[in-house]
């Protein structure tokens, strides 16, 4: 079993993600933002595979887990460790 990393990036769309959310309610976004952290964490140390590949890509080691309306991209290293690579809406039109 390897460790969750979280890449900077990842931790800048949760900021973006919490200070939207706060506009209306800073202890409702302070709740997702732990909750999304820890049922991320929790599911990729046990289950790294878990997530579905990423439509656009063609590389099986890039998956995503969804969470409410949130695609969280990541990549599983040759170690079992899980690079978390960003956290996007759902309803944004990615490309890689």
């Amino acid at each position: 079993m390897g460790k969750v990393i979280w890449s900077p990036t990842a931790y800048k769309d949760i900021d973006l993600i919490a200070e939207y959310i706060a506009r209306d309610s800073v202890d409702r976004a302070a709740l997702f933002v732990t909750k999304l952290m820890e049922q991320v964490d929790a599911v990729l140390v046990s289950y790294p595979n878990s997530g579905r590949k990423i439509p656009e890509m063609n590389d099986e080691s890039w998956r995503e887990l969804i969470y409410g309306p949130y695609r969280i991209m990541y990549r599983i290293k040759e170690n079992d460790d899980v690079f978390v690579a960003g956290v996007i809406h759902g309803a944004r039109d990615w490309k890689p």
